[in-house]
């Protein structure tokens, strides 16, 4: 019996493996192959970048505390 997917029929897959993922990918688009659309790009947050600075900074603060206070 002929798979639907399989366009070359050379290049048989005994397991299905590749016909599985193009019916996937098939599903995943919502219509024909030529049909796709980009996704729109995810907007980047800033927001682990800065508790990485902060955290940083904080840490330098309490070292140079603790090392003022084991000299002073």
């Amino acid at each position: 019996m002929a798979n639907p997917h399989q366009q070359n029929p050379e290049s048989y897959d005994p397991a299905g493996s590749t016909q599985m993922f193009r019916a996937f990918v098939d599903e995943g688009q919502g219509g024909p192959v030529g049909s796709r659309r980009a996704a729109p790009a995810p907007a980047r947050s800033s927001g682990p970048r800065v508790g990485v600075i902060a955290g940083v900074i904080a840490a330098v603060v309490v070292i140079a505390a603790v090392v003022w206070l084991a000299l002073g």
